[in-house]
């Protein structure tokens, strides 16, 4: 069939993936506040897509001091851990393989959501005029302006790495697979990796080994926590998310993926601009992102199975990460092999909320039925 090669298995790390269908990670905010606790829906919702080759949960922050959304779940305290060994329990139960991604949000935030209503931190005080979401009186989702940032200091930047590793050793025990690094669509280790939000004069901005200090300070942290097989990093190289644009050249980003490899992570995950009306990467491009990273690419960025089947058969990715059409299809992996219809995505269903929009999409045996 056309679509075989995305249904050969692949190295990842210390684990083979049964194919190479990702789900890629997407916000829900429908964890339990206060306490950033998921739900036992988050249960169902994730186990229903273990037949991808890896689920990448939504983006989960390392401290209460990283949130930025109201309804974004956590994975820094033990509730959380228990509550997400339950999550990942039902995941393994069905077969799936289940990484967690790791999250601080820096200016894509709002004081109502942090400690004390303290101003979130950015890499400057760069303002860009990003929204972000917060929670209405009935707990649906409502946009808001994001509280304008200040810039971290050295001791702030130091307590976000120590809590991507705290981060990290949390996931082990809970039972993931590894952890994803979000290093894209405009949080905070972007923020200070692009130009366009860090215009500091320290240690931590001017030059690119300067802007990517951090980024690589925390790739460190993590890999201790736990080892390179169990870690892997999520980028968005030329891309404008949140506001934020990434202002390197395509030189910059493959020079940032180079020092990455370094580190001999389990995956690089890209986040490509144009499923938010960015350019595609050119080819060239492709190639020299491949040249530089020596084990498994993930990419993602309105992906159909047509594209995957050519970007993975010419070489420039592994594997394809799939987002609105994982959260309307559960059986999408199913779906895709027997090259079946698919259910449509109710987009005002994505954030906030309970079962509908979440859990009830239907799967070939249902309808079938």
């Amino acid at each position: 069939m056309a679509n075989d090669i995305l249904f050969e298995p692949v190295t990842m790390g210390a684990h083979t993936l049964k194919n190479r269908i990702i789900m890629a990670p997407l916000t829900r905010l429908r964890a339990v506040e206060p306490g950033d606790v998921p739900t036992i829906l988050a249960a169902e919702y994730y186990s229903q897509r273990a037949g991808a080759g890896l689920v990448i949960t939504e983006a989960t922050q390392v401290s209460f001091d990283a949130k930025g959304y109201a309804g974004a779940p956590g994975l820094h305290t033990d509730d959380q851990v228990t509550a997400w060994k339950v999550v990942t329990d039902a995941v393994h139960a069905k077969g799936g393989k289940i990484v967690v991604q790791l999250w601080h949000t820096g200016l894509v935030s709002h004081k109502s959501v942090r400690p004390n209503s303290e101003t979130p931190i950015s890499a400057s005080d760069v303002e860009v005029g990003v929204r972000t979401t917060l929670r209405d009186s009935d707990g649906g989702a409502i946009r808001v302006d994001a509280t304008p940032p200040r810039p971290a200091t050295i001791q702030e930047i130091h307590q976000v790495v120590a809590d991507f590793a705290h981060a990290t050793k949390c996931a082990r025990e809970a039972g993931f697979d590894g952890v994803e690094i979000h290093g894209a669509h405009g949080y905070l280790l972007h923020q200070f990796w692009t130009p366009h939000t860090n215009n500091r004069d320290d240690k931590y901005g001017g030059s690119k080994e300067n802007r990517a200090r951090f980024m690589l300070e925390v790739i460190d942290a993590c890999v201790d926590a736990w080892d390179a097989d169990h870690v892997g990093i999520r980028i968005s190289p030329l891309g404008t998310f949140n506001e934020v644009e990434d202002r390197n050249s395509e030189a910059e980003s493959v020079w940032l993926i180079e020092q990455i490899n370094k580190h001999g992570l389990m995956y690089l995950h890209l986040s490509e601009p144009d499923w938010a009306g960015g350019e595609p990467y050119s080819d060239e491009f492709r190639q020299q992102i491949r040249d530089a990273f020596d084990n498994l690419i993930i990419a993602a960025g309105g992906y159909t199975a047509e594209k995957a089947v050519k970007n993975v058969e010419a070489g420039y990715i592994d594997a394809a990460a799939f987002g609105r059409d994982y959260i309307a299809n559960p059986d999408l992996a199913e779906r895709l092999r027997e090259d079946a219809p698919l259910n449509e995505p109710r987009s005002e269903l994505f954030y906030g909320g309970g079962v509908e929009g979440y859990t009830d999409y239907p799967t070939l045996k249902k309808v079938a039925s």
